[in-house]
């Protein structure tokens, strides 16, 4: 299996979709009610909103035989040697193959931070096993409102020697 790492495109926007809300529905589906998961999917990655992310931040996807099958979406915090991980999506399908960690490693290769910031859903297994393996470690813990819904969130940073 070839995964190539590539920066995503305008044409891949419609594919982008798909995965989050694929992703989104699989990861969350016991966690977030399914009309707060619409809502957000909604807001957060209608093709507007796509369009303006990835003008103004750095967007990898990942292929797999030329199908792209996940992405990750780093943006850049007030400190350059700082950046946040906004999003890393992998369908479900083509999960725990290395490809979260090869679009990790683009990211750090690409933009050189010495911090990486995330948030991740504190009941997000997932999520949080894969950020553990990759030396994320736990700043905080906080509870917000998300769309009406409470949501338990980890804040995390992975310091880059």
């Amino acid at each position: 299996m070839a995964i190539v790492i590539r920066r995503m495109e305008a044409e891949d926007i419609d594919v982008v979709q798909q995965i989050v809300i694929r992703s989104w529905y699989h990861t969350y589906k016991a966690i977030i009610p399914i009309q707060v998961q619409d809502r957000f999917l909604s807001m957060a990655y209608n093709k507007d909103t796509l369009k303006v992310r990835l003008e103004s931040s750095h967007f990898y996807v990942a292929e797999v035989d030329g199908q792209i099958v996940g992405f990750a979406n780093f943006s850049n915090l007030k400190d350059n040697d700082q950046i946040e991980l906004a999003a890393i999506y992998v369908l479900p399908d083509f999960q725990n193959r290395g490809i979260g960690s090869k679009l990790l490693e683009q990211g750090i290769k690409e933009l050189s931070p010495k911090e990486i910031y995330t948030s991740v859903e504190s009941e997000n297994t997932i999520g949080r096993n894969f950020y553990k393996g990759k030396k994320f470690e736990v700043i905080e813990n906080i509870e917000e409102d998300f769309f009406g819904h409470k949501l338990k969130t980890t804040r995390m940073v992975l310091r880059i020697k």
